[in-house]
């Protein structure tokens, strides 16, 4: 069985837009990548609301996604992927906080992954980086919002460098679903199937350049 774990924010723990509250597991990318997948793939969900990729005293109480991924790694090893989606909420919590900032982030845990010893016989996990989408503009946007969804079209390419610097895949979120218009920055129902079918494709394509 092929083992994957899905580290990520509020989008990865499946927060509804509409209710605040949490979509069912079915409804969630990672529940459609498992549906997608079946059962030789076992999917692990690690979303956190709030969680930034940046250590930062900027984020009190929310400076955990390294901590938290340190912890993940251990109890979920071995790990054949980690796919890796954050972001966003750096954007959104601080106008000074460029996507620059966010990738230095990114390279911090990108580096954890890679010496965590968390893979098949102590290896290092293959790793999977997804740009989150670009945040939206909903009505009555603040100067804060303001900055993060422009800031936040430079994801890509941003994290497409990344990827190609640590040698890991990377997908484009940005080219497969759009944030919803009533927050800007969560993903309505279809998007999630989009993005869990996406990336299934995208994880089938991994293992078989792996042979």
């Amino acid at each position: 069985m092929v083992t994957l774990l899905c580290f990520g924010d509020s989008n990865t723990w499946g927060f509804n837009p509409a209710s605040w509250e949490r979509y069912p597991l079915d409804i969630r990318w990672p529940g459609v990548l498992q549906n997608e997948l079946g059962k030789s793939y076992r999917v692990i969900e690690d979303g956190q609301n709030g969680r930034t990729a940046v250590e930062s005293r900027v984020f009190a109480g929310f400076n955990t996604s390294k901590t938290d991924l340190v912890s993940t790694l251990a109890n979920y090893s071995p790990l054949d992927l980690v796919i890796l989606m954050l972001g966003t909420n750096d954007l959104l919590m601080s106008s000074s906080v460029s996507p620059d900032d966010v990738g230095k982030g990114i390279d911090v845990l990108l580096d954890t992954i890679r010496h965590s010893g968390a893979g098949p016989v102590s290896s290092a996990p293959v790793v999977l980086l997804l740009a989150p989408p670009p945040i939206g503009s909903p009505i009555g946007k603040t100067e804060t919002l303001e900055s993060a969804v422009a800031q936040s079209h430079l994801f890509a390419e941003r994290y497409a460098s990344i990827a190609a610097d640590f040698g890991c895949a990377f997908l484009n979120t940005g080219e497969i679903v759009r944030s919803s218009e009533i927050d800007g920055s969560h993903l309505d129902v279809s998007e999630h199937k989009k993005l869990g079918l996406a990336v299934a494709k995208r994880v089938r394509m991994i293992f078989a350049e792996a042979g």
